[in-house]
């Protein structure tokens, strides 16, 4: 092992092995995770992060020889359970990462680890399953009358009684409705407008609309369509598409991953290679094609293709107006915004583009946050994870209410949902906030004055 501390250099990934036999050997993932845990006692810089370093170091300072060899490797599936593959670690915190010879990856060993268990089924329950079967729960749900009736029983006390006592799904946490009105059925047909690139930027999009936005909160996506329009950038629709993968890989199903890609990627691929800039409205949805994919089919051509062509859309915009080609042209202040920047956005490397360009509206003072909400996908539904991700989220949800202000907002959506409730719990006794909750695009919208 090296003796050199920490690492000058930007972190890199290795390519994830998941379709080597040994990647699902309990007895190699237990020694490398030996390895790795050993590495995080001797740092502990991670330990304000999610719970997984909280329970390892609880874990090592109980033990008999208060190292990890007094740990029992039974119990190092604690500390799996409680990541929830943000990336954060990796990426801004831990020194150790590649290229250091220390070779860290530990949201991957994390997933890893997952994958054994969801392979040998320990892991795997009728509400895990359900909660990552997004695409068809939306299809379900958002049949005309049982659209209703599902939102106005998620709604029901007895009903939510149920879930806690049956399904593990906490009775007080936020869930999501359904649409009566899907966003690719409705979406806004793209103006005529000729393609000018930029730069930085093509001149056209194609939108990958993303489960959540399709079935739970279209208005985002129509608010994006109306912010390209404004801007005279012709967009489509992907013609066909399916879950990004996102939640079957944080529950460490991978083969279902691989059976996503192949649903998605040949449409994406085909419009990387016509030249169109692929934008999605969830930052875990672009992460997934621009990393997680990549990570693991990294021979694939038309995977290497997409990732290239993807983007998150305020990384999108903000480079348009670098390029000149941007209409700043906003007419409605949104005076205080308490903004909080997602794990999955943080990760993706591209910087504060949301901040920037809500910052371009004139009378508008931008408080951004930048830590951890502790929602993590469908973590914190979770019975057993509800209560850690309030308590994990509660630094967020101070600072965001701190400001007083006009808006809350959050490029995830499920995060600014569980920061607006974890405000109000937070806040109880107190007069309730005025805050709104809008998406970031939806300000964008606002600003530029157009209808809704």
């Amino acid at each position: 092992m090296s003796a050199r501390e920490g690492s000058l250099e930007a972190p890199t990934r290795h390519p994830i092995d998941w379709q080597n036999p040994d990647f699902y050997s309990v007895e190699s993932a237990m020694k490398e995770m030996e390895r790795v845990f050993d590495i995080c006692h001797g740092c502990r810089r991670c330990v304000s992060l999610c719970n997984a370093f909280p329970v390892l170091f609880d874990l090592v300072d109980e033990s008999p020889t208060m190292e990890v060899d007094g740990v029992p490797k039974e119990k190092y599936w604690q500390v799996v359970d409680q990541c929830y593959l943000c990336d954060v670690c990796y990426m801004t915190k831990c020194p150790y990462v590649p290229p250091h010879p220390w070779n860290l990856d530990f949201p991957h060993l994390m997933l890893r680890a997952k994958a054994i268990q969801f392979k040998q089924g320990t892991a795997t329950k009728f509400r895990d399953t359900n909660l990552s079967s997004t695409d068809r729960n939306g299809k379900l749900a958002t049949i005309p009358v049982v659209v209703q009736f599902v939102n106005a029983t998620a709604k029901m006390p007895a009903v939510r009684n149920m879930m806690d006592s049956q399904l593990g799904v906490h009775k007080t946490a936020w869930l999501p409705e359904f649409a009566s009105r899907k966003f690719r059925p409705n979406a806004a047909v793209s103006p005529t407008a000729p393609v000018q690139d930029g730069q930085r930027t093509k001149g056209k999009v194609a939108i990958f609309s993303t489960c959540y936005v399709n079935y739970n909160e279209p208005g985002i996506g129509h608010d994006l369509l109306k912010v390209l329009a404004h801007n005279n950038i012709p967009y489509i629709l992907v013609e066909k598409e399916a879950c990004c993968g996102m939640p079957k890989l944080e529950l460490g199903d991978l083969e279902s991953v691989a059976a996503l890609k192949e649903k998605n990627i040949p449409a994406l691929a085909k419009l990387a290679n016509e030249g169109y800039t692929i934008v999605t409205p969830i930052p875990s949805c672009t992460l997934m094609f621009k990393q997680e994919l990549p990570l693991m089919f990294p021979n694939d051509a038309d995977v290497q293709a997409v990732k290239l062509a993807m983007m998150d859309p305020f990384e999108y915009l903000v480079s348009r107006q670098k390029d000149g080609l941007l209409k700043t042209d906003f007419k409605t202040p949104l005076g205080k915004v308490s903004y909080h920047i997602p794990c999955h956005s943080r990760v993706q490397n591209v910087g504060q583009k949301t901040r920037e360009m809500l910052e371009m509206v004139p009378e508008t003072k931008v408080t951004t946050v930048e830590r951890c909400s502790g929602h993590a996908g469908t973590w914190g539904v979770k019975k057993e994870f509800h209560e850690m991700s309030l308590k994990i989220g509660k630094p967020v949800f101070r600072q965001m209410a701190d400001a007083e202000p006009d808006y809350i907002s959050s490029d995830c959506q499920l995060a600014g949902h569980h920061i607006e409730q974890g405000i109000e719990q937070m806040k109880k006794d107190q007069p309730k906030s005025t805050a709104k909750l809008a998406h970031p695009i939806t300000l964008v919208r606002k600003a530029y004055g157009l209808p809704e």
